[in-house]
């Protein structure tokens, strides 16, 4: 299947998540996609597997315009993705999940005895080994992923979307689904495969397609490129005015967080760190190196191995409550999931984390509580006349300083931010770079999460960069080092000099 993007326009909100994209991708191609994070490499993948609608622009197969506003209409052009976010029905059996919505039948019955040979034949093509009686849900991430490959190649699609297919795999999974997509390739099938891992790209690509900034750069021949030359064309940004002047930290005596030998469940290994009082540390890395996952286990929402210390002294943090008890924040990467009530009024958001010191008995002291919260909004910005609204009703810029205000009333001596400027805009995001600066220089001991380059070399002192669940490199504004550059290098695994 020929594919042909033309001029391909998508924004989400004050977000321009795509700006005129147009490649060509031929029958048979392995296309890779690659760019920094916020590229626009997934949102491309989903307006081509018909996930979401482009805004301007136009797509073509064989030749010929379709317009595609579902992944059934997708699907009926012969169109498949494999997402990050995977489409499982959890109970049902490996065999059920791939054949869904093509089993066989007898009568109006599901023929299970030609449902597992199918599945079977469609196993040994791609050359995936998986239990067809096995519940997927219980399988971990890698099987359930193999399980969505099959499905695709079940309903016979000729080309097939892999939006970071390897993020949750192992080394030796990843290597697996390499081969398993040239042997898709070698049977006619069309891939465009999107992902951060250059090893792989190179490894399985015909040609790759480089985008920045939701432009298109370039397309090049795969075996014509290296690492380096592929970094070099998807960096080039420089740093905007926007950010705050940094200040030095005092690094001498004890650290306000030190991390002994870090590890979890979620696939974090030998994890040590340090962050000293008025510093601001940020952590770097790609799709599934476990950024967040640090930020879970330190804060106490994820079990974890390891040692973590609060000014020299060692604290056991097996839960949220004692990760604030002692002197912990941390702002969430999704704030209307996992950091705010969003019914809930501004005010009842704010003093959340207070809730039992504004409480006699089993009263809320109102008045201490509107005050103390109203204090807090002042702080980051939020004017007063917003503190009975629905918090849902603010825009997300507020929404997001609602967070800082949040748990800034704990008075925290370590606060952690992961991706603390996801979905906001310009101006709500200079305020919340200065929140950020006078947190440190009031003594804070601060931990940026970020999937914005720009954002950790404009903010931080020092940057940590994790690549699988690993800290791999530590780059230090104070030597001239801490570029783009050097922080893809080390997260891409390659050897890129500033």
């Amino acid at each position: 299947m020929a594919l042909t993007v033309n001029e391909v326009e998508k924004r989400y909100g004050a977000i321009h998540a795509l700006k005129g994209v147009s490649l060509t991708v031929e029958p048979g191609e392995i296309r890779g996609l690659c760019g920094e994070n916020g590229a626009g490499k997934s949102t491309l993948g989903k307006i081509i597997a018909g996930v979401v609608a482009p805004d301007a622009g136009e797509i073509m197969v064989d030749g010929k315009p379709i317009r595609l506003r579902s992944t059934a209409e997708a699907l009926a052009h012969g169109i498949s993705i494999v997402a990050q976010e995977l489409a499982v029905v959890p109970y049902l059996t490996v065999a059920e999940n791939v054949m869904l919505g093509q089993e066989p039948r007898r009568g109006i019955a599901v023929n299970r005895k030609q449902l597992r040979k199918r599945f079977l034949e469609l196993s040994e093509q791609v050359g995936f080994s998986l239990d067809p009686n096995a519940r997927l849900g219980a399988l971990r991430k890698s099987e359930q992923q193999k399980a969505e490959i099959l499905r695709a190649v079940a309903r016979d699609a000729r080309l097939i979307v892999m939006d970071e297919p390897t993020a949750a795999l192992s080394s030796d999974e990843a290597r697996q689904l390499v081969a398993a997509t040239r042997r898709l390739a070698a049977e006619g099938r069309t891939i465009v495969f999107v992902s951060h891992h250059l090893d792989e790209v190179l490894a399985v690509c015909d040609n790759i397609t480089v985008l920045r900034d939701g432009r298109y750069v370039r397309t090049g021949s795969a075996g014509n490129e290296t690492p380096d030359s592929l970094v070099t064309s998807m960096t080039g940004q420089s740093l905007a005015s926007e950010y705050p002047a940094k200040i030095t930290p005092d690094r001498r005596g004890t650290p306000a967080l030190r991390v002994l030998d870090l590890g979890s469940a979620s696939g974090l290994e030998s994890i040590s760190l340090e962050i000293w009082p008025g510093e601001i540390l940020g952590v770097a890395g790609l799709v599934g190196s476990g950024r967040s996952e640090l930020a879970r286990a330190i804060f106490g929402a994820d079990p974890h191995d390891g040692t973590i210390q609060i000014n020299g002294e060692t604290i056991r943090i097996n839960s949220v409550r004692r990760a604030i008890n002692a002197g912990i924040a941390m702002l969430p990467e999704n704030r209307k999931e996992l950091g705010l009530m969003l019914e809930r009024s501004v005010t009842e958001n704010v003093s959340l984390p207070r809730l039992r010191r504004l409480a006699a008995l089993t009263r809320v002291r109102r008045r201490e509580e509107r005050d103390s919260a109203n204090e807090m909004l002042a702080k980051v910005g939020v004017r007063a006349s917003a503190a009975n609204a629905a918090v849902g009703t603010l825009s997300g810029g507020n929404q997001q300083k609602v967070m800082f205000a949040k748990w800034l009333m704990t008075s925290p001596k370590i606060f952690i931010a992961d991706e603390p400027s996801q979905g906001v805009d310009v101006g709500a995001r200079a305020r919340i770079y200065e929140l950020i600066s006078e947190m440190a220089r009031q003594g804070m001991a601060v931990l940026i999460i970020s999937s914005e380059l720009e954002e950790v070399i404009g903010l931080a002192n020092r940057v940590l960069v994790m690549r699988r669940g690993q800290i791999v490199g530590e780059v230090a504004d104070a030597d001239g080092s801490l570029s783009a550059d050097v922080i893809l290098g080390h997260a891409f695994g390659t050897a890129v000099a500033s």
